[in-house]
């Protein structure tokens, strides 16, 4: 570094000067091209991973990570069963059943889901009961009452202890034929998550969709898991049902919900190399804004030429001044992306004021703000990115004003 430190002190001073690259408007460009680019990348990586992490949480959070099923009748309290489930990676278990059909109330109804739990142990199991806004799972009775989401309350036109009738997908058969069961319950709880389950999710008691699906006490149909680490939940399965009979089999999160996911993985990707690209093409004003102050800086590089710098040492000097001007740049994205991220609902909600125009609507988005996340391993990448391509795009020129001859230069002065 000593060797180098007047190179680097002169490239310091080449951008501080008032007619040095401070003052260049390609300079400045530059700077502001940086700035604007490293900041837009850092916002909507935060947004989206902060929309990320909400569908995680409040989808996820919500459904089955997995279901172990078998074609028979499970009896939760088998010691096989028990065992098998001792496995790395299960946070939480316990008997879960699923069924299909409508619920109906004031002339209207809705095709749901309605999935028999055990309330006590939901807690374990879902973040359902922190979203509850009226009435508790624990509500939920052997033989009666419902759980509803929000939307499918207001759809219904109900409210908490109103009467509903399911229709559920299993059968019954008397002399006059074979129907499908209908039965009249109340709501006893209500909940909120902002998110696609508000609209299809119904919970019951297990013990009451037992009787529905006519299993003894003690079965169940499938075995429900939470896994501390939802990625890990081929895994997870594939450990349990190595040790069960070869009628068991498992179904993962990743068969209803993986394509969501995996389309905002893609869409993460594509938008942030977009992004990418809007912070390359300011790296780039970079290579005009070293080529002008070259350009200025002619005699001067000469004079030190004739004083026997080395072609290296003029390299040095313009690669210091490229480099501070990208840490300049990068330094004031990064500033900006992370105050406006923090500020981003108070600036849609300005902007909605100013504009007269609902940016972000309930109705069209699952919840109704931007919610952000911030990552150090983004901001390091981002950081590391955009210092390369500024490097990258300095060394030409820099190299060429090394290439510079003195004669040629100061022949006319």
């Amino acid at each position: 570094i000593n060797m180098f430190k007047l190179p680097i002190s002169l490239g310091i001073r080449y951008l501080t000067s008032s007619k040095g690259a401070y003052g260049s408007f390609y300079s400045i460009i530059s700077i502001i091209g940086l700035t604007i680019g490293v900041g837009a990348l850092i916002i909507v990586l935060s947004v989206m991973n902060g929309f990320e992490r909400e569908l995680q949480t409040r989808i996820l959070g919500v459904i089955p990570h997995a279901l172990i099923k078998s074609d028979n009748p499970i009896n939760y309290n088998d010691k096989t069963l028990i065992d098998s489930l001792n496995v790395e990676g299960i946070e939480a278990y316990g008997p879960y059943i699923e069924l299909q059909g409508l619920i109906g109330s004031n002339d209207r109804s809705r095709g749901v889901f309605i999935s028999g739990i055990v309330p006590e142990s939901e807690n374990k199991m879902s973040i359902l009961p922190e979203f509850m806004v009226r009435g508790s799972l624990n509500d939920l009775k052997d033989k009666s009452g419902v759980v509803i989401g929000s939307w499918l309350s207001r759809y219904l036109n109900v409210s908490l202890g109103d009467e509903v009738t399911l229709f559920t997908n299993t059968t019954r058969t008397n002399i006059f034929g074979t129907y499908p069961r209908t039965i009249k319950t109340k709501i006893v709880g209500i909940f909120e998550l902002n998110a696609e389950p508000d609209q299809s999710l119904v919970l019951i008691n297990h013990n009451f969709a037992r009787n529905l699906v006519s299993l003894e006490e003690g079965y169940t149909s499938t075995i429900r898991i939470k896994t501390k680490n939802l990625f890990e939940v081929d895994r997870v399965g594939y450990s349990v049902i190595n040790q069960l009979p070869t009628d068991y089999f498992f179904s993962t999160w990743k068969l209803t919900q993986g394509t969501l996911f995996k389309a905002i993985q893609m869409e993460k990707r594509l938008v942030s190399l977009l992004m990418f690209l809007i912070v390359t093409v300011a790296s780039f004003l970079i290579l005009t804004a070293i080529v002008t102050t070259v350009k200025s800086k002619e005699r001067e590089i000469a004079v030190l030429k004739t004083l026997g710098m080395r072609d290296l040492d003029i390299t040095v000097i313009f690669l210091t001044l490229g480099l501070l001007i990208s840490l300049i740049g990068i330094t004031l994205g990064l500033i900006l992306g992370i105050i406006i991220t923090l500020n981003l609902n108070n600036i849609i909600y300005l902007a909605d004021v100013l504009f007269n125009y609902r940016f972000l609507d309930l109705d069209a988005y699952f919840i109704s703000y931007f919610p952000y996340e911030f990552r150090l391993n983004q901001f390091v990448f981002t950081t590391i990115s955009a210092m390369i391509c500024s490097i990258l795009f300095a060394i030409y020129p820099s190299i060429k004003a090394s290439k510079l001859e003195p004669v040629e230069i100061l022949r006319y002065e």
